[in-house]
C-alpha cells in the first residue's frame, strides 16, 4: 500500500521496518489465548499484529458466540501509517481503536492481557533531543536505567511491558543485540526479574532483507509473576519455518544483566562451555589483570611519526616515544619485538609518538607551531589537554589485545616495551603473575574455549568484524595462572611450531596444539567434548561473517 509520500527512506529514518507476516501471526497465534483478551500494539504501523489478531480471535471464537472481539489498541506516531491501519480493520469488519501519539508519551495503564509488535529500532546516533528523553523517563518508570548508547527497542520494551495486567504476556520482535550489547543489561534484568516465563526464538537468516540488523523473537510469559533464573531458547532458520520450529532448550546466565550470547551455543557446547567456567578449568581474563584503552591522540597523523619522519623534522629523542603503530595487523604473534617493530619503521609504519617528556627541543617547537598553523590544537582531545601536544602517557602495557578482529582476539607480549593508541588495548598483569603471563598467556589463550568465548563475550561490528571492549575483555574466558604452570613445560615446547603457524594465518592449526596440552592432557577432557567446542566457534564464526557480508550487499 502506498502512504501518500511516505518512502523506504522516511521508514528507516523513524525505524519502521513492517513486519512479516508469518512472523506477526506467529508472535500473535503465541500470545492470544482468550476471546475476552485486551491487547495492545503498540508503533503499530499498518497493523500487522492487530490484523493477525483478528484471525487468532476469530479462531478461538466458539460458533455461535455473539460476544464482540476483545479489545483491540493500536498507537502508531506516523499518521498516514494510522490511517493506514483503521482502514484495514475497518474493512476486516472490527472495532479497533488507533491513537495516533508517541508511545512514550502514553501513560502506562497495566490494563492490557497482551502487547504484542514491532518496536521502532533507531540507532543511539539518531535517536536524540526530546525522543530520547521521553524513553529514558518512560524506561525509570520500571526501574531501568539506560544510557545514551541506548537505541530506541530498549526503552520501548520495558515501556511496553507496563502496559500489562499481572499475569499478561507480551511478544515483541527485537534487534538480536538484546542479547550483547552493554547498554541493555538493565533490559535483560527487567525481562527476567519481571516474568514467570521469558523464550527467544534466533534466526540464523535475517529476516528484514531491507535492515541489516539480525532480530529475535522476545515471548515473555507470566508478567509480575517473576522472577526466573533462564530463558528458553528455540532456532529457526528464517520466518517461514517458526510453523516447524524445534523444541526448545533452558539457558540460565550466571547474572541476568550479563551477555545472553552463550544461549547461541548448541546444548552440548553451552554444557561444555559453562563447565569449565564453573568448575574453575577456565577464569576470566580480569583474573590475570587489568585492560585498559590505549592513548587517545586526537589526530594520529599529527603525532604517529616514522622514522623517516623523524628524521626530517630532526626531533631529538627526548620529544618521542617508541609506538605500536596504529591497528593491530602487526600484533597477530605471539610476541612484538623491537626487531619487528624496526622492521615495521624501514617499511614506513608511523613507530614513533611526538610526545616531548620535558622541555620540546627547538625541532619540536617547530613542530608544535606548524600543528598550531594547520589547525590540530583545535580538535577536542587536544584543546582540553594543557599543554595541547602532550598525550597522556601511558606505561608501556605487558600484554597488548587486538580488539577489532576478522577472526578472534590477540593477545601479544610486549616485548618491545611499545606505548599503544586506542586502536588495540593494554594488559597490566598483576604482580604475582607477570612473568608467567609474559612468558605464556598468549600462547596459552589459543585454546578453543577461548576462542568460542571470544564470540560470545564480544559483539559483532561492521562487515563481520568481532569487537572487544576492554568491559568485555574482563570477560574473555582464558586458562587460570595454575593450569598455565602446570603446562608450561609443554607450552614452552610446542611455542615454535604455534608461531610459524600463525605466521602462516594457520589460528585454527595453532590452537588445535594448545587444545591437546591444555584441555585434553592437563585437564583431561575428552576429544569429543573439545571437538564440540571447535564446532561451536566455526558455527558462532560463520554466523558473524555471514551477518557482515549481508550487511555489505
Amino acid at each position: 500500500m502506498v502512504l501518500g509520500a511516505d518512502t523506504a527512506a522516511l521508514r528507516k529514518a523513524r525505524g519502521a521496518f513492517f513486519t512479516p507476516e508469518a512472523v506477526a501471526r506467529y508472535i500473535t497465534e503465541w500470545a492470544v489465548r482468550g476471546t475476552s483478551e485486551r491487547i495492545l500494539e503498540p508503533s503499530c504501523g499498518e497493523a500487522s499484529f492487530l490484523m493477525a489478531a483478528v484471525d487468532r480471535l476469530a479462531a478461538l471464537r466458539n460458533p455461535g458466540d455473539g460476544n464482540p472481539f476483545a479489545a483491540l489498541d493500536g498507537v502508531e506516531l506516523h499518521d498516514a501509517s494510522a490511517r493506514a491501519a483503521r482502514k484495514l480493520l475497518k474493512n476486516a469488519g472490527v472495532r479497533a481503536r488507533v491513537t495516533v501519539k508517541d508511545f512514550f508519551c502514553i501513560q502506562p495503564t497495566g490494563s492490557y492481557d497482551v502487547v504484542i509488535g514491532n518496536p521502532p529500532y533507531i540507532r543511539y546516533q539518531e535517536f536524540s533531543g526530546t525522543a530520547r528523553a521521553r524513553s529514558r523517563e518512560a524506561a525509570l518508570r520500571a526501574g531501568v536505567g539506560l544510557t545514551n548508547l541506548a537505541s530506541s527497542w530498549a526503552a520501548f520494551a520495558v515501556h511496553s511491558a507496563l502496559f500489562l495486567r499481572p499475569g499478561g504476556r507480551m511478544g515483541l520482535v527485537l534487534p538480536a543485540e538484546l542479547l550483547s550489547v552493554n547498554y541493555a543489561a538493565e533490559v535483560r534484568r527487567f525481562l527476567l526479574a519481571s516474568f514467570s516465563r521469558v523464550d527467544l526464538v534466533l534466526f540464523t537468516e535475517r529476516v528484514f532483507p531491507e535492515a541489516q540488523e539480525e532480530v529475535l523473537l522476545l515471548l515473555a510469559d507470566g508478567y509480575l509473576e517473576g522472577p526466573t533464573d533462564h530463558a528458553s531458547i528455540y532456532q529457526a532458520r528464517n520466518a517461514a519455518e517458526l510453523a516447524t520450529i524445534a523444541a526448545g532448550r533452558a539457558w540460565t546466565p550466571t547474572r541476568p544483566e550479563e551477555k545472553w550470547t552463550p544461549s547461541l551455543l548448541s546444548a552440548e557446547a553451552l554444557t561444555v562451555y559453562t563447565g569449565l567456567l564453573s568448575t574453575g578449568g577456565f577464569t576470566v581474563l580480569e583474573s590475570w589483570g587489568d585492560t585498559t584503552l590505549g592513548m587517545v591522540t586526537g589526530n594520529n597523523k599529527y603525532f604517529a611519526l616514522s622514522p623517516a619522519r623523524v628524521a626530517d623534522l630532526g626531533l631529538e629523542p627526548t620529544d618521542v616515544l617508541r609506538l605500536s603503530p596504529p591497528g593491530s595487523r602487526h600484533l597477530r604473534g605471539l610476541a612484538f619485538g623491537t626487531a619487528v617493530l624496526n622492521e615495521l619503521g624501514r617499511s614506513g609504519s608511523a613507530t614513533w609518538l611526538f610526545r616531548p617528556a620535558g622541555e620540546p627541543s627547538a625541532a619540536a617547537w617547530a613542530y608544535i607551531a606548524a600543528g598550531e598553523a594547520a589547525g590540530v590544537h583545535i580538535a577536542y582531545k587536544c584543546r582540553v589537554r594543557n599543554p595541547w601536544w602532550r598525550v597522556p602517557n601511558l606505561a608501556p602495557a605487558d600484554l597488548l589485545l587486538t580488539y577489532m578482529n576478522a577472526d578472534t582476539p590477540r593477545l601479544t607480549t610486549n616485548t618491545a616495551k611499545a606505548a599503544h593508541l586506542n586502536s588495540v588495548h593494554g594488559i597490566y598483569l598483576a604482580p604475582k603473575v607477570r612473568m608467567l603471563g609474559k612468558a605464556l598467556l598468549p600462547l596459552a589463550s589459543l585454546t578453543s574455549m577461548t576462542l568460542v568465548g571470544a564470540e560470545t563475550v564480544g559483539r559483532a561490528y561492521g562487515g563481520g568484524m568481532l569487537k572487544l571492549e576492554p568491559r568485555e575483555a574482563d570477560r574473555l574466558p582464558v586458562p587460570p595462572a595454575a593450569l598455565v604452570e602446570a603446562a608450561a613445560d609443554r607450552l614452552t615446547k610446542i611455542r615454535p611450531q604455534v608461531a610459524a603457524l600463525l605466521r602462516g594465518g594457520k589460528l585454527l592449526a595453532a590452537s588445535r596444539l594448545v587444545d591437546d596440552v591444555l584441555l585434553v592432557e592437563e585437564l583431561g577432557m575428552a576429544r569429543t567434548q573439545v571437538k564440540v567446542l571447535r564446532e561451536a566457534h566455526a558455527e558462532l564464526t560463520a554466523r558473524r561473517v555471514a551477518r557482515g557480508r549481508r550487511g555489505a550487499n
